[in-house]
């Protein structure tokens, strides 16, 4: 059967309650750091480099580059 509050050791309460105290700031600290907004604007930007350096998009990155290339000569040279 467990232990009630009144039958604990004084020690004992104060070493769960240490416990938990020592548990709650480590996930507090966790959770700083997770919400960090510039390593989140840091993250952000590494998965959208990792995303863009892949060679399909960089291959379409190029075709798009291109399209707006000859669409603007072609109006500059229509004026």
């Amino acid at each position: 059967m467990e232990d009630t509050v009144a039958d604990r050791d004084p020690e004992a309460i104060k070493k769960d309650i240490d416990q938990a105290r020592d548990q709650l700031a480590a996930t507090v600290d966790s959770l700083a750091v997770r919400a960090n907004p510039q390593r989140l604007a840091e993250d952000a930007k590494a998965k959208i480099v990792a995303f863009v350096t892949k060679p399909p998009v960089l291959l379409t990155l190029a075709g798009a580059g291109t399209v707006v290339v000859v669409v603007v000569i072609r109006r500059i040279r229509r004026r």
